[in-house]
């Protein structure tokens, strides 16, 4: 049976809605049961910027959703309101709107009637404006979820994923968290989900914190006994790598299926300059696979129907496979 996938608009100020609406004109959209969560008036302004439409069965109760592998329903939560949204600026409406439709989306997952959330992208300062009390969308997404494991993102680009143990804290505070139960949560996490999406055996590649991997103890005291650990576990574990290198030797020369970073801009930065234009975040741990491109709302291009379609694309796939056994492609 095919997957039952919602997909939001993301935020209403961004390129997110336009990029929904073309995703849901390429075929790949058809290789799951689609309901789209949203405010209708947000939908028609994607269909005007993208000059496309989609042949959608609107409903505003997902109790009128009846799956038959060739509909796709729009479920438009804006009951009457018909908000309009500037473009191009952060603003507590938009926020408030992503936050509404994730919301939604949450509680059908929790009550299991969809099976993957694939999101436009959003923007954390318009999220904070609009009510979100957490730090980002993943926290908010694991707190709805009710999740007391371990969760953190995961940022995916031609199958190659990376992980970190620390993420939107200020650079000073990374080393006091850099310590080896921290590291494994993220080591464990990476190896069960790559193992759920197919890849049998993941080969890890842990990366150094500190500068050559010798400029300081937290290898020597935290990083390596974490990576002997996960090896102890069956985990095919291997460094520290130097960060400066660990993007040439693991994704580049491809000696590795995933990287486990100590903190952001590490990970980010060698991601991106390899595949910025290709990458998806995976909300990693969560009951439900949950997926987005890895930029950003753009706000530059906002309206001109030249956004970059293919990380789209690629997390809506992700988003389908996560959970399916098969090697992701």
């Amino acid at each position: 049976m095919k997957k039952k996938v919602a997909v939001l608009l993301g935020d209403p100020s961004g390129i997110g809605p336009e990029l929904v609406v073309r995703l849901l004109n390429e075929d790949i959209s058809n290789e799951a049961n689609v309901v789209v969560i949203g405010e209708k008036k947000i939908l028609e302004d994607g269909e005007n910027i993208s000059g496309k439409k989609v042949d959608f069965k609107f409903v505003t109760d997902f109790n009128e959703v009846q799956f038959d592998d060739k509909t796709k329903f729009f479920l438009d939560i804006s009951k009457g309101t018909n908000r309009t949204y500037k473009h191009g600026e952060v603003s507590a409406e938009s926020g408030k709107s992503v936050l509404e439709a994730m919301d939604y989306a949450l509680d059908l997952a929790k009550e299991k009637k969809i099976d993957a959330i694939n999101f436009g992208p959003m923007n954390k300062t318009s999220l904070m404006m609009g009510g979100c009390q957490y730090n980002d969308e993943h926290d908010f997404m694991q707190n709805k979820l009710e999740m007391k494991e371990f969760c953190c993102e995961f940022n995916v680009v031609d199958n190659f994923w990376t992980a970190r143990v620390t993420s939107h804290i200020p650079i000073k505070e990374v080393p006091e968290n850099i310590t080896k139960e921290n590291i494994l949560k993220p080591i464990k996490l990476l190896d069960q989900t790559l193992k759920m999406s197919g890849i049998k055996n993941p080969r890890i590649a842990v990366q150094a914190l500190n500068p050559h991997a010798e400029f300081g103890t937290e290898e020597k005291d935290e990083i390596i006994p974490a990576i002997e650990e996960a090896k102890k576990m069956g985990i095919n574990a291997d460094g520290p790598l130097p960060c400066d290198t660990s993007f040439i030797t693991a994704f580049k020369n491809k000696n590795h299926d995933c990287i486990v970073g100590m903190y952001h801009d590490a990970l980010q930065c060698g991601l991106k300059a390899f595949g910025f234009d290709r990458g998806v975040t995976v909300s990693g741990g969560l009951t439900v696979p949950v997926t987005t491109p890895a930029h950003g709302t753009a706000f530059d291009i906002v309206g001109t129907n030249t956004a970059n379609l293919e990380p789209t694309i690629n997390s809506f796939k992700l988003a389908v496979k996560m959970n399916s056994g098969t090697q992701i492609n």
